[in-house]
């Protein structure tokens, strides 16, 4: 059957642009990952172990607010998709059904860190005054983390509707808020209290409350009402199904990405060198720099995908996926060769170990193969979710993952003894052979019928 010939009207709406969704993403996701250094900065110029403890604080919020990412994904895909097929009342439905859905996992999550902070920090190796610090902060910032989770959904609320700038535009006053606090709650200037560690949750907590107060207004202004919540009567079980049988594939792929991280950290830890250690962690920070573009775009196209494969143009939803594929994958190649350029100079801003740059500039040409990859999975996975494919590419990342990323750095770097370099040549054949199986998949027509109205 030739989709194409009976496709409806073009959509989305000529609003609904890539680059316009797609920078407003990129700008909020900086910010937000801003956030975390601020706070671990601030906490360095006051007490080291008081950072350390923050720092090993927010992992385990991260590892507990997976559950987070079950929601958010399935309703970007549930509401973009009731858009497309101009369902308007049940884009509302799901978007109450989010918001409500965020509010009870975030609350389960904000009980569970404020009573049993200190085994949780435990388990994951804290101790003496690093664990203090940790409780201090998580003790307070952990019983309103429900603030974080309704904030998320709200975020995807807005962005599922095209206004990505929203947002944004939040997520900056949220910046700038916490920023002010840390700098006088910390240390205690201006007649605040020196509160510490405890400072930066409190600064925490007040830039998230008032963000989400902010959040709330303009969304029930502009987008919803709060009569939305009454389409929740009687309860509406399919879409409940629906949101766990998306989200949950999504949320899996996390935890287990994360464990396979976990654990090829364990096996380098164990084999390489302290200047490959060091080496390893200036790479990594350096390259958020050459992937971030590519999280942003792949967002802002599963966003366009998920209103046309409503629409049931599944023709254009494609032809949309491979042109943001190719901007992404444009910037990051060239961001890359630039990094490739630059890398003794990048590197020199951290160091200036001969050995550790030495190793961190050969490893720059490695990574050039691995962003490749990374580009591509990031995109099209993201298209994939937005069309409502969630099965395959969770499938294709538990068996890559565990077998040429978790499996063949132990092979390259501790059997054979290449160290960093089989280390990152596995992560770099992970990317790859999954971004093959993404394009090939995407190329195709099966993802077709996985949308919340498949084709007939």
């Amino acid at each position: 059957m030739n989709t194409a010939k009976q496709e409806p009207p073009a959509v989305p709406p000529p609003k609904l642009s890539l680059m316009r969704l797609a920078w407003p993403i990129l700008v909020e996701t900086l910010l937000f990952m801003m956030l975390g250094f601020v706070d671990v900065f601030v906490l360095s110029r006051y007490d080291d172990l008081a950072a350390s403890g923050i720092s090993t604080a927010n992992q385990a919020v991260s590892v507990l607010t997976i559950v987070f990412t079950v929601f958010s994904s399935a309703g970007g895909i549930l509401i973009t998709q009731a858009l497309g097929a101009g369902q308007r009342q049940t884009a509302s439905r799901i978007a109450a059904l989010s918001i409500v859905l965020h509010f009870i996992a975030g609350s389960i999550v904000s009980l569970l860190l404020m009573f049993f902070s200190e085994p949780i920090l435990v388990f994951i190796g804290a101790k003496g005054e690093v664990l203090s610090h940790a409780q201090e902060y998580l003790s307070i910032v952990g019983g309103f983390m429900f603030l974080q989770a309704v904030l998320n959904a709200m975020s995807g609320i807005f962005r599922s509707h095209g206004q990505t700038k929203h947002p944004m535009f939040i997520t900056v006053g949220m910046n700038l808020l916490n920023t002010s606090l840390d700098v006088l709650l910390v240390p205690g200037l201006l007649g605040f209290p020196k509160m510490g560690a405890a400072g930066v949750a409190v600064a925490t907590v007040i830039s998230r409350t008032i963000g989400t107060v902010i959040m709330a207004v303009l969304l029930f202004r502009r987008i919803e009402k709060p009569s939305a919540f009454r389409l929740l009567r009687p309860f509406p079980r399919r879409d409940l199904l629906l949101f766990f049988r998306l989200g949950l594939p999504a949320a899996l792929e996390t935890f287990l990405y994360n464990l396979s991280q976990l654990v090829i950290t364990s096996i380098v830890l164990n084999c390489l060198t302290e200047q490959e250690l060091v080496a390893k962690t200036y790479i990594q920070n350096i390259t958020v720099l050459f992937y971030i573009f590519s999280v942003s775009m792949g967002q802002a196209g599963q966003i366009i995908v998920g209103h046309q494969v409503g629409a049931k143009q599944y023709t254009l939803a494609q032809q949309t996926g491979f042109h943001a594929y190719k901007i992404a994958l444009f910037t990051a190649l060239t961001v890359s060769l630039l990094g490739i350029v630059l890398r003794v100079p990048l590197i020199s801003i951290f160091t200036d170990d001969p050995t550790v740059i030495s190793l961190a500039a050969n490893i720059f040409l490695v990574n050039f193969f691995l962003e490749f990859g990374r580009t591509t999975n990031l995109v099209l996975i993201a298209c994939l979710r937005g069309a409502g494919d969630v099965f395959y590419p969770t499938a294709c990342a538990i068996f890559s993952n565990w077998l040429l990323s978790v499996g063949g750095s132990y092979l390259l770097s501790v059997v054979f003894g290449w160290g960093l370099y089989g280390l990152w040549i596995a992560i770099a054949a992970d990317e790859c052979f999954r971004g093959l199986l993404m394009l090939a998949r995407w190329k195709g027509s099966r993802w077709h019928r996985f949308s919340a109205n498949p084709p007939s």
